[in-house]
């Protein structure tokens, strides 16, 4: 690991544990609102700050074996646990979102009662900046970084920051109508956005540990061979190419793939040319490791061929 990469690792390990402090302090702030208030909404809200904790600490946990070297055991390194976070993490929102949904129909059922709404609105309002400001700053790293758990994580956040703005729309109801009533209902439209965003994770999570092709890099890597195909190409030149894969191991993308070359070429030259496209491949995708396999091209109407002739 080079001494830029320590430095990336330090970054992100730095950002996920301050996600985990913030999240403990934004815990302690919605619970204390929804004591002062008896509010569904800012109890659904509170709820979500729970998994904010688990979900922080196990992306934490999870950025710090990503970037573990690979072993014996594991070759193709712990990238793949990214997926595995961001799965755990809209696992716990959707099992949230059950909780609150009970919560809510409860409160309905009941009757809605809700007192000191001016705490509980100054409350929420302060835990709206500080999860906002915290779920960009993530996402930009997540991005910059290529961390697919930095980025559930800070989507996670901005949901709940989402939350809070549909909980304080909620009680400024309350607090100049007098209808108890939007509470409650607030409280299930929280339920239903994080339901929301609960499966698109799950479904980014399946889409990783499924090994699920990613289109946008598919294209770019057809780009990069075709480019070399044909007489008119640009060096190094090749025949033509086929059984292309590629996959994501979090951020680290593994590509193989065959290529043919004019049959009369030596091993050396051979070895050399896919040296030199494995690399543009590797520096065009970030972190990747491309494998190219050379066969001899047998085709008799093979144009690269036939220029060398």
């Amino acid at each position: 690991m080079t001494t830029s990469d320590r430095t990336v690792v330090r970054h992100e390990i730095r950002l996920a544990a301050a996600a985990v402090l913030l999240g403990v302090a934004l815990l302690a702030i919605k619970f204390t609102a929804y004591i002062l208030t008896g509010s569904a909404a800012i109890y659904s809200d509170a709820l979500e700050s729970i998994v904010n904790v688990l979900a922080s600490g196990f992306a934490l946990y999870a950025i710090s074996l990503a970037h573990s070297p690979a072993d014996r055991k594991h070759p193709y390194g712990h990238g793949k646990v990214e997926f595995l976070a961001a799965g755990f993490e809209g696992g716990m929102i959707a099992l949230a979102a059950l909780v609150i949904v009970f919560r809510a129909v409860q409160t309905m059922y009941y009757g809605p009662q809700i007192e000191r709404l001016d705490h509980g609105l100054l409350l929420i309002f302060i835990a709206l900046l500080i999860n906002g400001g915290m779920g960009v700053a993530l996402i930009r790293s997540g991005r910059r970084h290529g961390s697919i758990t930095l980025q559930a994580d800070g989507h996670h956040l901005l949901s709940d920051a989402l939350t809070s703005v549909g909980v304080l729309i909620a009680l400024l109801v309350v607090r100049f109508t007098g209808w108890a009533w939007a509470d409650p209902i607030a409280a299930l439209g929280v339920a239903a956005y994080i339901t929301w965003i609960a499966a698109g994770l799950l479904r980014t999570s399946a889409a990783g540990l499924m090994d699920q092709q990613d289109l946008a890099d598919d294209r770019l890597i057809r780009e990069i061979l075709d480019g070399h195909v044909g007489p008119a190409a640009r060096e190094p030149r090749i025949c033509s190419y086929h059984k292309l894969r590629h996959r994501h191991s979090g951020r680290y993308h593994w590509v193989d793939f065959h290529i043919m070359v004019p049959h009369d070429w030596s091993i050396e030259q051979g070895h050399r040319v896919a040296s030199s496209i494995e690399y543009e491949i590797e520096q065009a995708l970030g972190e990747a490791n491309a494998t190219a396999h050379v066969e001899p091209c047998e085709n008799a109407e093979c144009a690269t061929c036939a220029q060398r002739q």
